[in-house]
């Protein structure tokens, strides 16, 4: 297994180069005393020391071993105590946390880089941390006074931990049916009950307590997801001064067995009167829920760019280093009995579309980090507007393309070691393993399809989509240099997005099938798409600097190859889309 090394060069490229951040937190009060561009490379020297050298060298022997569960109590890999002391005294729990409780506060540009650097070294790890993040936010955003003041600095300091309870036996994606019920008490609080599943770190030892917000009903709750609100339920019932007392009746009923992430803690948790304090208002849980479920799902779109990004270095190394048959008489190294991997067509074909995945997805998961920044930070209201509309929109393609082609890339390269890439010696076994959750959990790549062209486009009849297709326009409109060809391809890619948004929009009165059958293959068309923007604005700003010798011209070489061989792809995806529904649904269920 090769070490693991953080792309800080391309990673400040893209933040300082491409994106220019530093001028959006010029203009936004909350970010400019406290970040510049010298910072920003400074926390990324450090996140990629702290992810190199002390989580990267332990994710084998922490996947190996596993989580042990008994009697309740979940005990984490050897190791991963000292982690997260680490990791919480450096500050890094709290890493997006409101700094009026203890948090760093970065912009999401910058924890982008940092969460890639977690989920590269140990996407198990990045969990207990992640969830705290997501918990921090949303109580931050909807408790109330009181509930922050006791549980935000804690939780920031990595004290405590958080969870996400949705999920339950019966209904995953449905949570307006969801059976938990909470019971208001006579102090204020009220007593939650209810059995969830697939709960995130819902039981471990890393920290003192865990502080799960869970969905439940009310019981005048009106029906559906109208009906659902949200509560703070603490693994231990916390005093008036902070310190903690008896143990509430929420238990780990047992540990999931799963493909993947071995060493992190998946939980049925069991709620059973247990004490739990209103988080927002009555019934309107899941509005509070979804308000940081465009961070958690970039976030977990950043999973499968991890998973990848570390797939890549190995894979790479293995190609420049292990000797296998002759290439043609161009590349062969006569002197030696056999060329190295690297001199074949296909081993090149699979590095550089791991490589133009994973530096698009790289720009992708900045670009919308970008508009999460402006959305949550601009001073202009219009600002702020615009950029949540295309975040809005972004997120499912960031959460499904990203974890698609995340494991596309991760499995090429797995099949550049051969038989090397599936025993466990050099990791790509489990890298495959832990990539292939991410296009489950937050919402199934399948759902994220639906989120995008049903409520997002079609429910919108395609105005949400209409700034973006003009923000490409007006890049493409733009001197096109010595790329002529590329901006005229991409041009093309855009009409058909264009077109094809309109013949869907025209179809659906008459089948009412066709938003649930063609919304696959019409997201991955739009992530396609926004990937060839992404890949004309780094080649464009890379060959106006020259003196970044080869990371420049490896930049220029990866877009010509993207617009060469990944880009095509579009044209069986349009087709795929005009085909609609009928192939589909002319087949009889005793036909399957």
């Amino acid at each position: 297994m090769s070490d693991y090394r953080a792309a800080l060069q391309d990673m400040n490229f893209l933040l300082h180069d491409v994106f220019q951040v530093g001028q959006d937190w010029e203009q936004m009060p909350q970010l400019a005393d406290m970040m510049d561009p010298d910072t920003a490379r400074a926390i990324l020297d450090e996140a990629a020391k702290l992810t190199e050298t002390l989580i990267a060298p332990n994710a084998r022997a922490a996947d190996e071993q596993g989580i042990r569960f008994q009697d309740g109590s979940v005990t984490t890999p050897d190791g991963y105590k000292e982690q997260f002391r680490q990791l919480a005294e450096g500050g890094w729990v709290g890493v997006t946390a409101n700094p009026d409780f203890g948090g760093m506060g970065l912009p999401k540009t910058l924890s982008a880089q940092y969460e890639e650097m977690m989920c590269a070294a140990d996407i198990s790890f990045s969990l207990y941390s992640g969830l705290t993040a997501g918990a921090i936010m949303t109580l931050d955003l909807h408790g109330s006074d009181e509930l922050k003041q006791m549980y935000l600095p804690r939780l920031a300091a990595g004290q405590w931990t958080g969870t996400m309870c949705l999920t339950e036996p019966h209904c995953g994606t449905d949570l307006g049916i969801i059976r938990s019920k909470a019971v208001p008490a006579a102090d204020g609080s009220f007593e939650v009950s209810g059995t969830k599943i697939f709960i995130t770190s819902g039981e471990h030892d890393l920290a003192e307590n865990i502080v799960h917000l869970v969905l439940a009903k009310l019981p005048d709750a009106p029906p559906g997801t109208k009906g659902i609100s949200l509560f703070l339920v603490p693994k231990f019932l916390v005093n008036e001064e902070g310190s903690l007392g008896e143990r509430n009746p929420v238990v780990a009923g047992s540990v999931e067995h799963k493909m993947g992430i071995h060493a992190s803690a998946t939980c049925v948790m069991n709620f059973d009167g247990a004490k739990g304090w209103l988080v927002g208002e009555p019934n309107r849980g899941l509005a509070a829920m979804f308000t940081m479920m465009n961070y958690e799902r970039l976030g977990v779109g950043i999973q499968g760019l991890g998973a990848a990004s570390r797939s890549y270095v190995t894979a790479l190394e293995y190609a420049k280093d292990r000797r296998q048959g002759r290439g043609a008489k161009a590349t062969q190294e006569r002197q030696a009995e056999a060329d190295p991997l690297l001199v074949h067509g296909d081993v090149r074909r699979m590095l550089l579309t791991m490589k133009a995945f994973i530096e698009g997805g790289r720009a992708f998961s900045t670009y919308v980090g970008q508009h999460l920044d402006r959305a949550k930070f601009s001073p202009e209201a219009d600002q702020r507007a615009q950029a949540e509309a295309l975040v809005q929109l972004l997120t499912p393609v960031a959460k499904a393309f990203m974890t698609d082609t995340g494991l596309e890339a991760t499995i090429a390269g797995q099949q550049i070691l051969g038989g090397h890439g599936y025993v466990r010696e050099w990791g790509q076994e489990q890298w495959v393993r832990d990539c292939r959750i991410a296009q489950i959990y937050e919402g199934t790549n399948g759902i994220q399809a639906l989120d995008l062209l049903g409520r997002k486009v079609a429910g919108s009849r395609g105005e949400l989509l209409k700034p973006l297709v003009q923000e490409i326009k007006t890049f493409l409109a733009q001197d096109s240099g010595e790329w002529a060809d590329q901006y005229g391809q991409l041009n093309d890619a855009l009409d058909q997005l264009v077109s094809v948004t309109t013949h869907v929009l025209e179809k659906v009165p008459s089948d009412e099938n066709i938003i649930n059958s063609v919304a696959v293959d019409y997201l991955n068309l739009v992530g396609y798409v926004v990937y060839g923007y992404m890949w004309l604005r780094m080649a464009r700003v890379a060959e106006a600097q020259p003196e970044l010798g080869e990371f420049a011209s490896g930049k220029g070489k990866t877009a010509r190859f993207y617009f060469a061989k990944l880009l095509p792809r579009i044209t069986g995806l349009v087709a795929a889309i005009e085909a609609g529904s009928d192939s589909l649904f002319e087949v009889s269920v005793n036909e399957f």
